[in-house]
């Protein structure tokens, strides 16, 4: 590791923003963030598609070293930097943490956050309606997400067996988000032991990025 503070370019509102600063605080890694507002009405600032050709956060630098996508960017965090590993040391646990990560992005980003978590409480924060339909038609799909989460549990405290890793730290921010509404909330504390696995996630420090209600 080198002085160079790694740089990290997104808002804190962003899942996935939020994913790579618990990974960088998880591993007592100081860093700087440089705010970039995709959604704001000019779009993307000027020569931030230089950095992110696909207009979307985060994106990363250290040393000279550019990267997008949260998946490469929280593993490069957790190999480049000293500190307390964040991936399982066996083949099958890192491929287990894998398989969780890839879920939470094909299956559970968007009925959790777009459809349920902006549906319920975001938009009537901005004085516009719901739009009952589409939460109804993602609630199903929600309680499959938390079913097959619960189901990487098993017995154990976090995601991939006895000690955190990165499946968690991409897991939190989503459900922070999901048990905002009520629908999620009402989800959440039907599934005892993934409702017991969000209090050991939130409790950690690296939690303080989240914004939860």
């Amino acid at each position: 590791m080198t002085a160079t503070a790694p740089i990290l370019y997104g808002a804190r509102y962003s899942v996935y923003v939020r994913a790579a600063l618990m990974a960088l605080q998880e591993k007592g890694v100081g860093f700087d963030l440089v705010e970039v507002d995709i959604f704001a009405a000019e779009g993307p600032p000027p020569g931030y598609l230089g950095r992110h050709p696909f207009g979307r956060i985060p994106a990363f630098e250290h040393d000279g070293f550019a990267l997008y996508e949260t998946a490469a960017i929280t593993r490069y965090v957790d190999e480049a930097f000293p500190g307390p590993a964040l991936q399982p040391a066996d083949a099958r646990g890192r491929a287990r943490m894998t398989q969780v990560i890839g879920v939470l992005d094909s299956y559970a980003y968007r009925p959790l956050v777009w459809d349920i978590y902006v549906e319920r409480v975001s938009k009537p924060k901005a004085g516009r309606p719901s739009d009952e339909a589409l939460i109804a038609a993602a609630l199903p799909r929600a309680g499959l997400c938390l079913d097959v989460l619960e189901g990487f549990l098993g017995d154990g405290p976090w995601l991939v067996g006895d000690a955190l890793s990165l499946a968690d730290l991409h897991a939190a921010p989503v459900i922070d988000y999901f048990r905002m509404a009520p629908e999620g909330r009402d989800l959440l504390a039907r599934h005892e032991r993934l409702a017991a696995w969000w209090d050991r996630i939130a409790a950690r420090p690296s939690a303080g990025v989240l914004g939860r209600s």
